[in-house]
């Protein structure tokens, strides 16, 4: 898949504000309305724009500490890390699931309103699962609200 110039300042844009009125767009990336809205439409369908959503600013909700925690599982089989998978997805506190390759299979971004609802996490439900070996917890001392956007103007 392809991208013009037009589609990597459209991303950049929609990336950034994602509630832009599409007249707004097309002005911006010097394409008419019907233009913007025929390329995001194109860019939705091919599944590269996946969602529009709203970035919330944790620390204004309560959810002071983030935390990255890598988990090593005690079996290297499909159906464990299945398990796994599907076990930590149900906890709301886990907003993002990683499998990876190195010392551990996976990480995971965690927000909760402080470390004793971490704690609680982590010796209540997510150690407790019987195919985790180990956990390894990082504490994030800083991040900006919703982080970066990808760098579009690196796609091909």
């Amino acid at each position: 898949m392809s991208f013009d110039s037009f589609d990597r300042k459209i991303l950049a844009l929609l990336q950034a504000d994602s509630s832009l009125p599409m007249s707004v767009v097309g002005e911006r990336v010097g394409l008419s309305q019907s233009q913007a809205w025929r390329r995001v439409e194109r860019l939705e369908k091919e599944g590269v724009i996946v969602r529009r959503v709203v970035v919330l600013d944790r620390m204004k909700l309560g959810l002071t500490v983030q935390m990255f925690t890598l988990v090593k599982l005690n079996k290297h089989s499909e159906r464990a890390g299945e398990k796994f998978q599907a076990a930590v997805e149900q906890y709301p506190e886990v907003v993002e699931v990683h499998t990876v390759l190195g010392n551990v299979d996976f990480l995971l971004r965690i927000v909760t309103s402080d470390l004793n609802a971490y704690s609680k996490l982590l010796s209540d439900r997510l150690a407790s699962l019987p195919m985790v070996q180990e956990v390894q917890t990082l504490i994030s001392l800083s991040a900006e609200p919703g982080g970066r956007g990808l760098p579009v103007s690196l796609s091909a």
